[in-house]
């Protein structure tokens, strides 16, 4: 099986999904089958594990189809969209509280060579729910992975019992370079056909983009076509957007599609065309922190350079909207401030801080050991990870806490609450 890359003077170019070992150099024929490339989906899809080809991998059976899809799609019509909202709860404190995630959305995570975005991938995928009960799946995309990667994220999920909710589609290193290119399509398509048919609410997890646009640049390449930014094609925005706008919901549709896919920036550089482009088309990101990961501290959100812009949309409504937002506006604020104090204490030594300094010093140590470090092996709900937030801002007198109304404080703050347990203990 191959793709047509390109078609001239009566001439082609095809992209072979398999090796050419033993293959015959003279009185070869290609025939043409005159379609594109399909997927057949059905719901025993869930649990299993698939190549980029869309053939089980995991030693079971064929699966009966109950129709088959153009894995190719579209994007959603923007008049047929509905705005994301409601929150999926991934379990993490930095990613709940801080920058919430709400189905419909689209919310890369940047991160770099060597740092867990595999371990933070398996996490979420494993302890992400909705709170409402309605029916929850996960389909995830590995492309361009390492043999060892591609075991991990198969026994990592059979062994936690996450496989159960989810469909797996993984494409590693050795496999063609246009299956790389068909997986992100294939779990979308599927995600879709779960979404929109079957009304669940699907996240995908797509790693990692960066080995997807080399992959598109390799294509790019072979058809001899005018390079852009670092040699990568000139239509890899359009191409990137093919797959991100595919996230979202419809009117009229119970189901949704939240998309969180993974890339790591060479050399750490946000400004490379990969996670330039991507900015420019999804709805905020997560990035991983080398120096939070050098000091043991994992997942290793940086919380100040991530964002998410539809967080509003997941924290609740009316007052319980508010008093979330506010907490973490104050947890931002305190954060913010005791890391410009590390800083001056490194200049000047903690001798010279003022009491008051000393307090978001510290603040800024346990919010990173405790709030961010919470470990790959631990799940928080959203109560927890609130909790635990105003607990750290305890330390502070009322009067620094000046994003906060003295109403908010008087009825979150542990030493108002008699019923209130420390989330750590």
């Amino acid at each position: 099986m191959g793709k047509v890359l390109e078609a001239h003077a009566g001439k082609a170019v095809v992209q072979l999904f398999e090796s050419t070992q033993g293959m015959a150099t003279q009185g070869l024929k290609a025939k043409f089958l005159g379609k594109v490339s399909t997927l057949g989906v059905s719901t025993d899809m869930l649990g299993r594990v698939f190549n980029g080809a869309g053939k089980p991998i995991d030693g079971g059976p064929e699966v009966l189809s109950e129709k088959s899809i153009d894995i190719s799609g579209m994007a959603i019509n923007p008049y047929s969209r509905t705005f994301p909202s409601d929150f999926i709860q991934t379990g993490i404190s930095s990613l709940d509280v801080m920058n919430t995630l709400v189905r419909g959305q689209k919310l890369p995570v940047f991160s770099g060579a060597g740092l867990p975005h595999a371990e933070l991938a398996t996490q979420i995928a494993r302890q992400a729910k909705v709170n409402d009960g309605s029916d929850f799946a996960v389909v995830f995309g590995a492309m361009g992975v390492t043999f060892e990667e591609a075991m991990y994220f198969q026994k990592e999920f059979e062994r936690t019992g996450a496989i159960e909710k989810a469909c797996l589609f993984v494409n590693t290193a050795a496999d063609p370079v246009v299956e790389r290119i068909a997986v992100p399509r294939m779990a979308l398509s599927y995600a879709e056909y779960l979404a929109f048919e079957k009304e669940m609410h699907v996240l995908v997890i797509l790693t990692d983009l960066t080995n997807y646009a080399e992959a598109l640049r390799e294509v790019s390449a072979a058809r001899k076509e005018v390079p852009g930014r670092r040699g990568y094609p000139g239509y890899l925005y359009t191409d990137l957007a093919t797959i991100y706008e595919r996230a979202g919901r419809i009117k009229g549709r119970e189901g949704s599609v939240t998309q969180m896919p993974i890339l790591t920036m060479p050399e750490d550089d946000v400004t490379h065309p990969i996670p330039d482009l991507t900015g420019y088309i999804t709805e905020g990101q997560f990035v991983l922190d080398r120096n939070l990961h050098q000091k043991k501290i994992g997942p290793p959100v940086n919380v100040l350079t991530s964002l998410s812009r539809l967080a509003g949309a997941g924290m609740g409504e009316g007052k319980t909207r508010d008093d979330h937002s506010k907490l973490k506006d104050q947890l931002f604020a305190c954060y913010a401030r005791g890391k410009d104090v590390r800083e001056l204490a490194v200049v000047l030594g903690e001798s010279s801080l003022s009491d008051i300094d000393k307090l978001y010093l510290s603040f800024a140590d346990d919010y990173e050991r405790e709030f961010i470090g919470q470990g790959s092996g631990k799940e928080r709900d959203i109560i927890t990870s609130l909790d635990l937030g105003w607990k750290l801002l305890r330390r502070f007198p009322k009067t620094e806490l000046k994003r906060l109304n003295q109403k908010t404080i008087d009825k979150y703050h542990p030493d108002n609450r008699p019923d209130w347990v420390d989330p750590v203990a």
